[in-house]
């Protein structure tokens, strides 16, 4: 059971640090000392706390996510692989057990989670690092950031869905020579094959993001995360089905006070006040 997320209970060392700054919320990454694995069921249980009450609150109009210290997400814990330990004791089926009970978690949360998310890479992304920034809807990275889909490079595949999200991504071709290779790349290569959408100096990284973010969050929030699952839902879709659920979502759209607020703005030539409602 998921405990509920309350930012006044947040504790220093928590695994990942919340902060809202005005309409966006900016989470951190925060176990430095193993450069953000994804490892433990805090660290599984945070993403899913966070997201819920992100997802309840409508002041949270986009966010961010970033990782503390020099990496972004370092993938798993390579000890415990070796140890076969936490998600990795056990025979196959305890292990196909253990993944959807622990790092299988964290996609399934990005799927649900209402909110625009922009990943700030600020450092390494490996393994179900990469992956994690590809469950981000937009990507910005530092000219630091390194990347790579690199499981067969420890003689495993992908298990927290990255072929599935990689080739979303990036397309089949690109994700393929990622995934067969287990090679890493730069972020201008990164860059040139549409993995990431720009590349910052490193002091500049959570500017950008917060700048694109406050450009998002500044939109009707409830717009917004409409747009977001129609965003989701469309890659699995057929048009006629995508056509369909936009009707849908068209009709509330009209209905809302803020649509109303956005259309008086424009013919008063002022900046709307969007309410979420």
């Amino acid at each position: 059971m998921t405990h509920a997320f309350d930012p006044s209970q947040q504790t220093a060392d928590a695994p990942i640090l919340f902060s809202l700054e005005g309409h966006v919320a900016v989470l951190t990454l925060n176990r430095p000392q193993t450069r953000n694995a994804l490892s433990g069921e805090e660290m599984f249980q945070a993403f899913e706390s966070i997201f819920e009450y992100m997802n309840r609150h409508t002041e949270v109009r986009a966010s961010i996510l970033t990782g503390a210290g020099s990496a972004f997400c370092s993938g798993g814990n390579i000890a415990e692989m070796r140890d076969k330990e936490g998600m990795f004791k056990g025979g196959p089926e305890d292990i196909a057990q253990n993944y959807k009970a622990g790092i299988q978690r964290i996609p399934r949360a990005f799927q649900s989670l209402e909110v625009p998310m922009i990943a700030a890479v600020n450092g390494a992304a490996i393994g179900a690092g990469n992956d994690l920034a590809c469950m981000c809807d937009i990507r910005l990275a530092s000219d630091k950031a390194i990347f790579a889909e690199s499981f067969v490079k420890v003689g495993i595949i992908p298990g927290d869905g990255g072929c599935w999200l990689l080739p979303r991504v990036i397309g089949y071709a690109n994700a393929c020579q990622m995934a067969l290779t287990g090679d890493s790349i730069g972020a201008q290569e990164a860059l040139k094959i549409g993995l990431i959408s720009k590349v910052v100096a490193p002091e500049a990284l959570m500017s950008e993001a917060m700048s694109l973010a406050q450009s998002i969050a500044k939109n009707p929030p409830q717009v917004l995360r409409w747009t977001k699952r129609l965003m989701q839902e469309a890659r699995n879709s057929t048009l006629d089905q995508a056509l369909d659920r936009a009707g849908e979502f068209q009709g509330l759209a009209h209905q809302t006070r803020d649509h109303m607020e956005a259309l008086t703005a424009f013919f008063e030539k002022r900046d709307p006040h969007f309410l979420g409602h």
